[in-house]
Order: C-alpha cells, then structure tokens, then sequence
C-alpha cells in the first residue's frame, strides 16, 4: 500500500525578475562581423573587467560564438603583450603599488641564484 503523508508543503513562490527582461544584442552580430580580431585591442577591452579577467556573455551581451572568439582573441593579445593578464595593483589614493615580485632582483640568495654568478658552494 502506499504511504500517505502527513506532513504537508506549502506551495514555492516564483522569485520576481529583476529588470527589465530585455537582452543584450551581441555587438559584433550587431555590426555584423564574421571573426573578432585579436589585434583590436581597444574593442577587447570592453570584454576584460578592470582586475583583467574576462567578462560573461551574461554581462557583455556577446552571443555564443562570439564570446568564444572573445576568449580567443582576449588570450592571443594577451600572449603577444598587447592586453595584460593582470591589473595594476593600486592603493585606496591611485598611487601604484609595487608588487612583491619587483623586489626580488634586489634579494641575495635564493634557489638557484648560486648557480647563475659562478658561485661554487660544493
């Protein structure tokens, strides 16, 4: 025989959508362009959020093709030092900080560091 419960739920109440449920047209469907080009770099960094990572297609709008060749083109720029992969690092007043890696040339020691002077410690 099957089991009758006794316990109840109340029915779920639908979440109210924030917005106002229009979506973003893709950019470059708009222009009507077949393959986003990676040596446009200042169309790319509209797709590259300030702290360097890329932007959602929830975000930008792009559809799915192009966000795919967003992502390629954001990583080739990337690799040919035309995009950064990081932000700067900046304090609270704009002062650009200097990260721990540029004090490093200044340190003695460190793994390997014997090897490229000449020095023999054996």
């Amino acid at each position: 025989m099957a089991r009758q419960s006794t316990s109840t739920k109340p029915p779920r109440r639908r979440e109210k959508r924030i917005g106002n449920g229009r979506r973003k047209s893709c950019p470059y469907c708009k222009d009507k362009v077949e393959n986003v080009d990676w040596r446009d770099v200042a169309s790319l960094r509209r797709f590259v959020s300030d702290r360097g990572k890329l932007r959602g297609r929830r975000i930008t709008g792009a559809c799915r093709r192009h966000q795919s060749q967003i992502a390629t083109a954001v990583k080739r720029a990337r690799e040919l030092a035309l995009l950064p992969y990081v932000a700067e690092h900046h304090d609270v007043e704009g002062r650009l900080l200097r990260s721990d890696r540029d004090d490093r040339d200044d340190r003695e020691g460190g793994r390997g560091r014997g090897r490229d002077r000449g020095d023999d410690r054996r």
